[in-house]
């Protein structure tokens, strides 16, 4: 499954579960927004932390939210892949086969020329 398949699945799987559930969805956005908003470790910076977590996790979902995040919070090409060698060398090999897929999921970003947030 490619990462615009994925996105769109999750997204319409995750828009029926929130009408289900609401508040835990809002309680997890708030959660979010204080967890990953610029304090003495930029917003760009936990992006990348999390992004090393979900390659950990295995989550092709957190995978591409987190590349893509990162991606628009100025994080280089080179910042990416560094973190998904940081990823690897944690996991050993389940990180050969995870890493891959973050790096494909950064390039599906410059592919379809989402640009960066503006500082």
């Amino acid at each position: 499954m490619n990462r615009h398949t994925r996105e769109r699945e999750l997204q319409e799987q995750g828009r029926a579960l929130r009408a289900e559930i609401p508040e835990v969805y809002q309680g997890f956005a708030q959660l979010h927004r204080a967890a990953y908003a610029d304090g003495e470790v930029s917003s760009k910076h936990k992006e990348l932390i999390a992004l090393g977590i979900a390659i950990s996790d295995q989550c092709d979902g957190c995978i591409d939210s987190h590349v893509r995040a990162a991606h628009r919070r100025g994080a280089s090409r080179q910042e990416i892949v560094e973190t998904i060698g940081v990823a690897i060398a944690m996991m050993g090999g389940p990180g050969t086969v995870w890493g891959p897929r973050a790096f494909a999921s950064y390039l599906a970003c410059l592919d379809k020329n989402e640009a960066p947030e503006s500082s």
